[in-house]
């Protein structure tokens, strides 16, 4: 499946052909970290099929796994993108936040799971809204 996306800005964007059965979503600390949010949505492109335009930065982080990832992102809006291996590549692993086709990727599999937060199975018995109305709706007296 060929997928695209970009950062929040606008300044880097990318392709890549994937695998849909390939995505995941881990819960690994430095992925809640680093996500800002209680897991995150990836999915594994080979280095050649991703292209990518636009100037980026990144850092490398080593992980409970004990791998070296560089942790990609766009140096304007701080967008996280992908993580690779600092060297000699051979895919890259997307963030799926930033990636257009993000609703048609359903994960296939759940990692770290030792890590995941106790909450999250409560998600559907908690309120919400379609958009910001939930979290703006006066509370009810104590």
């Amino acid at each position: 499946m060929k997928i695209d996306g970009r950062c929040h800005c606008g300044s880097v964007s990318f392709t890549a052909h994937i695998d849909p059965t390939r995505v995941m979503a881990c819960h690994c600390t430095d992925c809640q970290v680093l996500s800002g949010a209680p897991f995150r949505a990836v999915v594994v492109a080979p280095i050649e099929s991703f292209k990518i335009d636009g100037e980026t930065r990144s850092y490398v982080k080593v992980a409970e796994s004990g791998n070296r990832r560089a942790q990609v992102f766009c140096p304007e809006c701080a967008t996280p993108l992908y993580a690779t291996a600092p060297e000699n590549a051979t895919s890259v692993v997307i963030r799926l936040g930033c990636v257009a086709q993000r609703a048609e990727l359903k994960p296939a599999a759940q990692i770290w799971q030792h890590s995941e937060l106790p909450w999250l199975s409560e998600l559907p018995t908690i309120p919400g809204s379609p958009k910001q109305q939930a979290f703006l709706a006066p509370k009810p007296p104590q």
